[in-house]
């Protein structure tokens, strides 16, 4: 399985942008795609995953610093991912990595990174005043 993130760039204090994660060569839809971020000398820290729930039906998860703020939603037919992110902070700037599992997860697990079987190349988001 690949993934190809795109959107990142720059973004002023209090703007908005939008990234994207494209899953190729699965058979199927990964059970959960999911965001994670890492800012330079920092841990790479759990952003938003979407788990799928049965169906069509995906459920989303936040890391703490973004609740309220982004939003992370699915589109099952393209193999899509997207992360929207609203009232952006200077401590938001990192490299965004999309991450992929074939089954859905526990709740408890999805802000584990040794959870993921597939990892994205990464796309920078810088905010700044």
């Amino acid at each position: 399985v690949q993934l190809q993130a795109s959107g990142g760039g720059l973004v002023q204090t209090g703007g908005s942008l939008r990234i994207s994660c494209v899953a190729s060569g699965a058979s199927s839809s990964p059970g959960v795609m999911a965001w994670f971020r890492q800012a330079p000398g920092k841990e790479r820290e759990f952003v938003a995953a979407s788990n799928w729930s049965g169906g069509s039906a995906f459920s989303g998860s936040y890391g703490d610093s973004v609740k309220g703020r982004f939003t992370i939603s699915r589109d099952k037919a393209k193999n899509t991912v997207y992360l929207q992110m609203n009232s952006l902070k200077e401590e938001d700037t990192a490299v965004y990595y999309c991450a992929a599992g074939p089954n859905r997860m526990n709740s408890g697990g999805l802000s584990f990174a040794r959870r993921y079987a597939y990892w994205g190349q990464g796309s920078q988001v810088t905010v700044s005043s």
